[in-house]
């Protein structure tokens, strides 16, 4: 028997007694935070409280190899988030936190109906989770990666073939992926 149980929460809190009880006899949670979806965010997923029983085991081996660091970056940076609401100043290593997470959630931003193929998606989450878009205003954070993903397809086809056929992030593939993200970094600075 399968079901999707659904719990409203009371100002976000998961630790009362009904969501707590439907938590612990289901394989997972998703938790839809209000804030986020006030903030603008689509979907709106608070991956801190949000939870797979399931997890990476559904993911492709080099999506994980790419993206296991991103989880984390993201719950550390709303963390971090609404503590600096409250901060009057912060280190530099927390602004630095604070400006990857925001680059990370803009990466995850995409237009209706325009899924991107999997050898895409890894680019991008790479792109950011490896920081090369600290550099770039927040507002650019797009523009670039639809402007690498096209450069990587047209210079180094080669890249979506080895992740198609080997189903693995191999070392040919990462450095395939750095040219064309140092290629178009120099080629972004430029315009």
């Amino acid at each position: 028997m399968t079901a999707l149980p659904i719990v409203e929460t009371q100002s976000g809190d998961v630790s009362a007694y009904i969501p707590t009880n439907v938590i612990s006899i289901t394989d997972g949670q998703i938790f839809l935070s209000a804030d986020l979806f006030n903030a603008g965010i689509r979907s709106a997923i608070n991956v801190g409280i949000s939870v797979s029983r399931v997890g990476s085991a559904a993911q492709i081996k080099p999506m994980k190899q790419v993206a296991s660091k991103s989880k984390l970056e993201l719950a550390q940076f709303a963390e971090l988030q609404a503590f600096a609401q409250f901060a009057s100043a912060l280190d530099k290593t927390s602004q630095n936190q604070l400006a990857r997470g925001q680059r990370l959630r803009e990466l995850l931003k995409q237009s209706q109906a325009n899924p991107l193929p999997v050898e895409e998606q890894i680019a991008t989450i790479y792109t950011g989770t490896r920081g090369y878009l600290d550099s770039l205003e927040i507002e650019q954070v797009n523009k670039f990666l639809d402007e690498l993903r096209k450069h990587l397809k047209d210079t180094k086809p080669q890249f979506q073939e080895i992740i198609s056929s080997s189903k693995t992030f191999t070392e040919q593939a990462e450095i395939l992926l750095k040219e064309a993200i140092q290629e178009q970094l120099e080629r972004f600075s430029l315009q």
